[in-house]
Order: structure tokens, then C-alpha cells, then sequence
């Protein structure tokens, strides 16, 4: 009898193993039938292994971004006009030579609200090469007869100040005429829309920014710079270590902002030599030209170092190229840039000290064994 029993329950344990396997049969053939099923498994997979993934962020330079137009601005830097408002907020600074040995400040702006630019002063013929490679609305009070009939011929979108109200170009108490016109980002664009600009560009910046830091491969150890302009009118950059940027000083004089106070900095220094001479319009005025439509030598400076480059225009509305005597174009670090395009035979110095200088007849930069 017991051994009856057992086998019956064998029998049946077995019947039981024998079903359930079916079932198990009959799943997987259901399954393997059904490829939504199958699909939906395989992307829950994926999915899994895709949030297990890392994700690598690209970082993009900071200091060109967006699509509004830039604004550029006709600063005076004369001794009278300093200091000045709006040199900190411009991505891109321009100073070149003007008459009696001065110089002015074309300041680039890009999606800043500024309460306060200037002093404004007029227009020059050759910084419109520079606001047409930028793509820029070109804002002056005033013009010489050159920069008037080149405005009109290459149709510049400009606003010339005095044409303007005075609520829109205002003059100040705090300084004297003809150094005291300021102006707004608020009415340069009110004026801007008014004449049928457009306030938006999908220009590329002319300089190469990139996002991680360059630090260049260099010797020319650039602790201290020095550019005069003339023998009355010198400018010069000391490094801040700590900063990593460049301090301005105006004829010996810390530059600082009109409205701020704060010390006017950059991140790079350009330098491009350029031969002026005075134009002979019958007005005897002084007033210069440039021969800047052609490659010049220069030198590009950052984070304490510096190298020779050249800076190659082809044409006036023709970005320049900036490039290292390799023949690449050079990596601009991520922040705000002058770019001082200086007499030809200007006695350059860029030094740590006493150990770097220029050699006044070549314009070569010369180090001794200590560096």
C-alpha cells in the first residue's frame, strides 16, 4: 500500500513538472510571436544604459554670444575726456592715432544695457574698416569730410550725434566741451530702429574666442606693456597675477571707469603696427591715414606671455585674420580685448621687468639668456 501511495505521488509531481514547463513553452513562444513586446524590452534596455551613460558638456566661449548687432562707439581719449564711461562692458576696443598725436577709442558692444557711454567724439575714416568687419552700427558725434563721404559711399549704418537730441546726446557739467557728449544703449537703439537698422546679426565674431584657457608657448615673458602713441600720449598694461588680467594705464595715469570707479582691465592685448601719414585735404587740420589694407606684424599678449603674429585685412569690410608666424590663426582667451594699432616706428616695450625690450630700428623683440 505505501508503496502504491508513493508512486502515485510521483506520478502526479511529475504531471505537475510536465504543465508547467508547457506553460513556460507556451510564454516564450507568445513572446518570440509579439516584436512590439520584444522591442519595447530591448528599448527599456537602451534606456537603462543610456541613463548610465556621461553626458560631456561642450563648453563655448562666453564673450560673443547671442544675436544682437554690435554697437560701435567713437570714444574721445584725449586728457580732457578721461576717464571714460563703458570701456569694461566692451567685448572689443579699438585705439588708433588721430591728429596732433592723440589717439581715440572705438568701443564694440554687444546685448549690454548701458545707462552711460562716452565722451563721444566724431568719426574717422579708417575705424569704419573695423565697425564694417564687425558688422556694427557705427555711433560718432561729428565727422571728418572723409569719414562723411565714406560713410555715404560704403552705406554705413551710422548714427552721427549731432544730428540727434539732446536728450539722446547729452553734454555733461563734469567735463568740457568738446569732451563731455555721452549717449546710452537705450537711445542708440531707439535711434537704430527709427532709421530702419537691423539690431540683430548673425555675424561671427572676427576674433577666434575659445572656452578653455590659452596659455601661450612663448619666452616673451609680458609682465609689462608699453605703446606710445606719441611723445605726449603713452599707454601701457601691467599684469595682475592674481586676476590674470591686464590693467590700463592713459599717460601714466590708472585708468578707471566714468561712473563705476572701477580700474579698466582686459583679458587680451593685440598689438598691430601701422604706418600713418598725414592727409593732405586742405583743411591743415593734421588729420590722418592708415595703410592698414595688408598684412602687418604684431604681437598677440595673455596671461602674462605674448607672441609675434601677423594681421592680415584684404579688404575695408573684410574681417582680419589674425595669425602666428606658423601661418594658423591664433586662439583668442575667452574675455574682453584691445587691440592698440600703433605707429609703425611706435618703441614698443613688452618686459618682465628690464629683461624684455624692442629693438627701436627693427621692431624686433629681443630677450637675453636669463629668460
Amino acid at each position: 500500500m505505501e508503496q502504491n501511495k508513493s508512486i502515485k505521488i510521483l506520478v502526479i509531481i511529475l504531471i505537475l513538472l510536465i504543465l508547467v514547463a508547457g506553460v513556460l513553452l507556451a510564454v516564450k513562444i507568445i513572446g518570440d510571436s509579439n516584436p512590439q513586446q520584444t522591442s519595447n524590452n530591448v528599448a527599456n534596455e537602451n534606456s537603462e544604459q543610456a541613463n548610465n551613460t556621461t553626458v560631456v558638456e561642450v563648453k563655448e566661449p562666453q564673450i560673443f554670444q547671442g544675436s544682437d548687432r554690435p554697437i560701435a562707439v567713437m570714444l574721445d581719449n584725449h586728457k580732457g575726456a578721461i576717464p571714460q564711461a563703458g570701456l569694461n562692458d566692451a567685448y572689443l576696443v579699438y585705439e588708433m592715432i588721430v591728429e596732433g598725436g592723440e589717439s581715440r577709442l572705438m568701443a564694440l558692444f554687444k546685448g549690454v544695457d548701458l545707462e552711460k557711454i562716452g565722451p563721444v567724439r566724431s568719426a574717422r575714416h579708417y575705424f569704419l574698416d573695423y565697425a564694417l568687419e564687425n558688422d556694427a552700427i557705427y555711433v560718432h558725434f561729428g565727422w571728418s569730410p572723409q569719414a562723411q563721404s565714406d560713410i555715404s559711399r560704403l552705406s554705413v549704418d551710422n548714427i552721427n550725434g549731432i544730428y540727434e537730441s539732446s536728450t539722446s546726446f547729452w553734454r555733461v557739467k563734469d567735463k568740457k566741451a568738446p569732451h563731455n557728449v555721452a549717449t546710452s544703449t537705450e537711445k542708440i537703439l531707439e535711434i537704430a530702429n527709427r532709421k530702419g537698422y537691423s539690431t540683430k546679426s548673425e555675424q561671427e565674431s572676427v576674433l577666434n574666442y575659445v572656452a578653455d584657457p590659452v596659455n601661450l608657448d612663448s619666452e616673451m615673458i609680458a609682465t609689462t606693456v608699453t605703446i606710445p602713441y606719441s611723445n605726449s600720449n603713452k599707454v601701457t598694461y601691467e599684469y595682475d597675477e592674481a586676476t590674470q588680467r591686464y590693467i590700463r594705464y592713459d599717460r601714466g595715469e590708472k585708468q578707471v571707469d566714468w561712473v563705476t570707479g572701477e580700474t579698466v582691465t582686459t583679458k587680451n592685448i593685440i598689438i598691430a603696427k601701422v604706418k600713418n601719414t598725414t592727409l593732405n585735404d586742405g583743411e591743415n587740420k593734421g588729420r590722418q591715414t592708415l595703410d592698414n589694407i595688408k598684412s602687418l606684424e604684431g604681437y598677440y599678449i595673455t596671461n602674462g606671455k605674448a607672441i609675434a603674429i601677423t594681421c592680415e585685412k584684404t579688404d575695408r569690410s573684410e574681417q582680419t585674420v589674425y595669425k602666428d608666424l606658423e601661418g594658423n590663426e591664433i586662439e583668442i582667451n575667452d574675455g574682453n580685448t584691445f587691440i592698440q594699432m600703433c605707429p609703425i616706428d611706435s618703441e614698443i616695450t613688452i618686459e618682465p621687468g628690464e629683461e624684455t625690450q624692442i629693438d627701436t630700428q627693427t621692431n624686433i623683440v629681443q630677450t637675453n639668456a636669463q629668460q
